[in-house]
């Protein structure tokens, strides 16, 4: 099973894309510095996901990319609370975004407390 099969990798990369049109409606002077950070903690999930995958000699460290990715998905969260409350996005694309971020945090959580095994197929 490569990476690209695990739910939590398909659902980080359509939430990034979704980060990236969001980002576009930040004030031109907020996306070179906030639209750009959301951005890459959103992009860091999913690239820690397939990079410590690739770990394929150890489910401790492929783990340890998966923490990186729970924390990268929080700052993300914080990173919205910020947009919402400075009003560079409004509350019904906030609600949506916030909401993928919590379950893509309960997905990588449960995927680290799992007896996961990786493979090369």
């Amino acid at each position: 099973m490569g990476y690209r099969k695990l739910a939590v990798y398909g659902r980080s990369y359509k939430a990034a894309l979704a980060i990236h049109r969001i980002k576009g409606r930040f004030p031109v002077e907020e996306r070179y510095s906030m639209g750009d950070q959301i951005w890459r903690a959103a992009m860091s999930i999913p690239m820690n996901i397939a990079e410590g995958y690739g770990k394929q000699d150890s489910t401790a460290e492929f783990k340890r990319y998966l923490r990186m990715a729970m924390g990268s998905s929080n700052e993300v969260k914080v990173l919205l609370d910020f947009a919402r409350d400075l009003e560079y996005i409004d509350l019904k694309i906030y609600e949506s975004a916030a909401r993928e971020y919590d379950e893509i945090g309960r997905m990588l959580h449960g995927l680290i407390q799992s007896e996961v095994r990786i493979s090369n197929n």
